[in-house]
């Protein structure tokens, strides 16, 4: 009788917010289950829907998977944009508070890892999958190559595109590591070094 009342509360919402129950279900499915653990049964499980109204909003579990990295993708985005935004008119406090952003929530997550590493198990075998990832990554490094040449005028657009590169590499290592264990050093250090970094790649 609960879950028939869940159901019928869900079916009651609108098509948007459907879409968006099945895809953060299929992010917590990919974050527990892995690729091969995320059915069409299990998704509807986590969701608590019954397996036609996935089949209704989505061609199947691959459309699904893809529809959810781009909407992580667009999460992580939009919590960097919040901390550059917060972070005033200053250009190198804006380029901080961007790379600094990966070392706090809602960016430094565990299960956003273990999300991530599912996605990124498909990129060499899916083309869809792989397009996402180099629009997510593109768009990243097109911002922060934005925010470098604001921080540092006379960077030139291939200075800034190494260093992009090169702070890109690093944020990624460190957040890759304090997902995976924080007992060799803490957020805080991780801040550190990249704003090391960051003050290295303005000295030009």
């Amino acid at each position: 009788m609960t879950r028939a009342r869940e159901r019928a509360r869900f079916v009651r919402e609108t098509p948007d917010v459907r879409r968006q129950a099945l895809i953060d279900a299929t992010a917590r499915c990919l974050a527990e289950k892995g690729v091969g653990g995320t059915s069409v049964r299990a998704i509807c499980a986590q969701a608590g829907v019954s397996s036609g109204l996935l089949t209704h909003y989505f061609e199947g579990v691959n459309a699904l998977v893809l529809a959810t990295y781009a909407d992580v993708g667009a999460k992580v985005s939009a919590a960097l944009d919040a901390a550059i935004d917060a972070a005033g008119d200053d250009p190198r406090d804006r380029l901080r508070a961007c790379l600094q952003a990966n070392f706090m929530a809602p960016v430094l997550d565990p299960d956003l890892l273990a999300t991530w590493i599912a996605f990124w198990s498909l990129v060499k075998s899916d083309p869809a999958i792989a397009a996402i990832h180099a629009d997510v990554y593109g768009g990243s490094r097109a911002q922060l190559e934005s925010l470098l040449r604001a921080a540092a005028p006379a960077m030139t657009d291939a200075q800034a595109r190494i260093a992009a590169i090169s702070l890109t590499a690093l944020v990624d290592g460190l957040w890759l590591e304090l997902c995976l264990d924080r007992s060799a050093f803490s957020p805080d250090e991780a801040q550190a070094m990249v704003e090391k970094a960051m003050h290295q790649a303005l000295d030009i």
